[in-house]
């Protein structure tokens, strides 16, 4: 596949985006804000995890009438976090600057703004500050290096992997549970949707499930069908980390793992005795360059006979509904290049359709506005 852009006559963007980001949105005063929220952001970052995991903003949104400095002081020295005054002036003070607390001026009574409220409550918030606190914060230091090079040079803040997939079972605890907080976070929330398409649409009795990480989809195929067969295709230790995780639940004995690395050009896809309904790729073909995709894609293909079809689920970043999402999913593309592999990123359909065609397939089906704004490609051999 030729490594440049020009085949794509114009970026297209769903409404929302469009509207953001063709156009100039702020005032000079706005944008100079901007520009300084930028360059205090990993400051910002922090004091808004630490109002979070100090209680303070649960004690903001518990008391209607708001509290003062001494209120909330008095109200740690029940909690885990005994806070002195001054860390506690320190951190109200900037969160008034941030946006995340108001304060009345007559009565000096803190209270939770809009942006707070969403910051503590909204589970999407909270599993990015998971993932950029625990996995991203401390490897984002080199992302220059990242950018320069081609690899994620901010992994080795962990160890020594080539990317962050071989590394995943020998990450601290709670690194493991931040990145598959996100990871399943994204993807769980399409499921129901995203068992309708495979299941009902279309005829589907047995199913590749390829980055099938902890199983998680495979018992889902297996709780909603009774027949159907599903092999996860994953590294040797991703599949280890499967068997573990689905062993003793229902509908386990239907699935099987096999290992491979995808990486490697000469790793081919199993071949089935009997027809392959099905081939599942969600939040995987992100996980690769675009070379690497097409060479997965062809490699599937193989496996692959007039009847199967291959379900591509992605978050898209130009065919999300609201622009925060996209947001969320182009900044993601910088941990890929920071922490994962130093290579791939969310992409723009455009991209990922380019990558499609180039491996000998064709789109059946696009389905739109899944759960946490993926997209579904249902792709065919040509």
């Amino acid at each position: 596949m030729p490594a440049n852009y020009t085949d794509a006559i114009s970026m297209n963007l769903f409404p929302d985006l469009q509207e953001r980001y063709t156009q100039e949105q702020l005032s000079a005063r706005e944008a100079q804000r901007l520009a300084e929220f930028i360059a205090w952001g990993p400051v910002i970052f922090q004091a808004s995890r630490l109002m979070i995991k100090f209680g303070i903003l649960d004690l903001l949104r518990d008391n209607a009438d708001g509290m003062t400095e001494d209120e909330i002081v008095s109200a740690l020295q029940e909690s885990d976090f005994k806070l002195s005054r001054y860390a506690v002036k320190c951190l109200l003070e900037a969160s008034l600057s941030i946006g995340t607390v108001l304060v009345d001026q007559d009565t000096d009574r803190y209270s939770l703004s809009k942006t707070g409220w969403f910051l503590l409550t909204d589970q999407a918030t909270k599993v990015n500050v998971d993932l950029n606190h625990d996995v991203n914060y401390e490897g984002m230091f080199r992302l220059e290096e990242s950018l320069l090079e081609g690899r994620p040079a901010g992994l080795e803040h962990f160890g020594n992997w080539p990317t962050i997939y071989e590394g995943l079972s020998s990450l601290p605890r709670q690194v493991q549970d931040s990145w598959f907080g996100f990871d399943h976070f994204y993807s769980d929330a399409s499921f129901a949707q995203a068992l309708e398409i495979v299941f009902r649409q279309h005829d589907t009795h047995s199913l590749y499930d390829v980055g099938g990480n902890t199983g998680k989809w495979a018992l889902q195929c297996v709780g909603y069908s009774q027949d159907v067969q599903v092999t996860v295709l994953d590294l040797p230790q991703q599949i280890s980390l499967m068997q573990a995780n689905t062993e003793g639940k229902p509908g386990a004995e239907r699935i099987k793992g096999y290992g491979i690395n995808l990486l490697d050009q000469n790793a081919q896809f199993p071949q089935r005795d009997g027809a392959l309904d099905a081939i599942w790729m969600s939040q995987f073909l992100d996980c690769f360059s675009e070379e690497q995709i097409v060479s997965i894609l062809q490699r599937a293909r193989s496996a692959m006979t007039g009847r199967t079809r291959l379900y591509i689920m992605e978050t898209l970043w130009d065919r999300q509904k609201y622009e925060p999402a996209a947001l969320c999913l182009t900044l993601t593309s910088l941990y890929f290049t920071a922490m994962a592999n130093g290579n791939s990123k969310m992409y723009h359909s455009q991209d990922m359709e380019r990558c499609i065609r180039s491996a000998g397939l064709e789109t059946e089906e696009i389905h739109d506005g899944l759960g946490q704004g993926h997209t579904i490609l249902v792709c065919l051999a040509r």
